[in-house]
């Protein structure tokens, strides 16, 4: 089945082609964004970002399931740039291997490296005009699950660092 990462909803693909990966593939890719990206947050929304990203965990919402738009991602008007290069710097600091001792596998560099190039890609190809902040107004205040969605206090799993979602660990519930 696989999982696609498009650049938004009402884009013309010719801007830039669609990320699409295996179930294993996005797995990886989620569980170095959720290194990265916990190891880099300073701010409020670069964690809310990363808390965004950790909670498209298959394991507990279905494979197959967690494919995304960058549109759908919490963006705002008013932080854009900032959280546009924040995400950039995440990918980086993927690329460059942060924290990947702390993965129980290793995982195939070339294909890491191959779909993290291509999410910058998708990430560096989108503008602030394609931000619709529905996204981030629903999300934020979307409580119909017994757990909230964005954990208060930003806490960390004791094992792996990395930002809890509303799921929990997404490196603990892939059986790290």
């Amino acid at each position: 089945m696989g999982n696609t990462i498009t650049l938004c909803d009402n884009c013309d693909e010719k801007i830039v082609e669609s990320l699409s990966m295996s179930n294993g593939a996005t797995n990886v890719l989620l569980d170095v964004l959720a290194l990265s990206g916990s190891d880099l947050t300073v701010t409020t929304r670069e964690k809310e970002f990363i808390v965004w990203l950790n909670q498209r965990d298959q394991s507990v919402v279905g494979i197959g399931t967690v494919g995304f738009s960058i549109s759908e991602m919490p963006w705002t008007k008013r932080d854009f740039i900032e959280l546009k290069r924040f995400l950039l710097s995440v990918i980086d600091g993927a690329i460059n291997k942060c924290t990947w001792e702390d993965l129980n596998y290793t995982p195939n560099e070339y294909m890491v490296v191959r779909n993290l190039n291509h999410l910058c890609l998708l990430i560096t190809n989108f503008h602030e005009e394609f931000v619709d902040e529905s996204y981030y107004t629903y999300w934020v205040t979307d409580e119909s699950d017994e757990e909230p969605t964005i954990p208060i206090g930003f806490p960390k799993c004791s094992n792996h660092k990395v930002l809890l979602s509303c799921h929990g660990c997404l490196l603990c519930n892939n059986g790290m």
